[in-house]
């Protein structure tokens, strides 16, 4: 039985009809190249997950690692070697967790809190500076749908 839905376009229309300049993907990785440039000039001790755990972890207080990487939406392996290396900084510390010993509950440290705090006013300032090519209304607007995808 025949339908009368419009038929596919042929590969070669296809591939002509496909500009990557016009992609989702692909101007979402440049915007966030460029606020990775930005992140970068404006925070270099951290990389931009390892801030983002001790953010979540100066706002949650301690959680597990599994639960900090749920909140951070970083899978196993890497918020493992982002811990690591916030441990290795003397960022984070481990203790077990008095309502269960086999978890292991992580907090930051006071030099974790201290840098939070230190960079905290830089990191607001690098997203006002990554969203500065919007006026006000984009920028709500943008953040909303990024929510949205999200």
């Amino acid at each position: 039985m025949m339908t009368s839905k419009t038929p596919p376009l042929s590969a070669t229309a296809a591939a002509d009809a496909y500009v990557l300049d016009d992609q989702v993907g692909f101007l979402m990785r440049r915007a966030n190249q460029r606020h990775l440039a930005i992140f970068s000039e404006g925070i270099s001790d951290l990389t931009p997950t390892q801030f983002a755990a001790l953010a979540k972890l100066c706002e949650l207080g301690a959680v597990s690692q599994n639960a900090l990487g749920r909140a951070t939406s970083m899978d196993g392996a890497t918020i493992k070697g982002v811990v690591d290396r916030l441990r290795l900084k003397d960022l984070v510390a481990s203790t077990p967790d008095p309502d269960d010993q086999r978890r292991i509950l992580l907090k930051p440290t006071a030099a974790g809190w201290d840098l939070f705090e230190a960079v905290a006013p830089t990191a607001h300032q690098i997203t006002q500076d990554t969203l500065a090519p919007l006026n006000d209304a984009e920028q709500t607007i943008f953040l909303l749908l990024l929510q949205k995808l999200t």
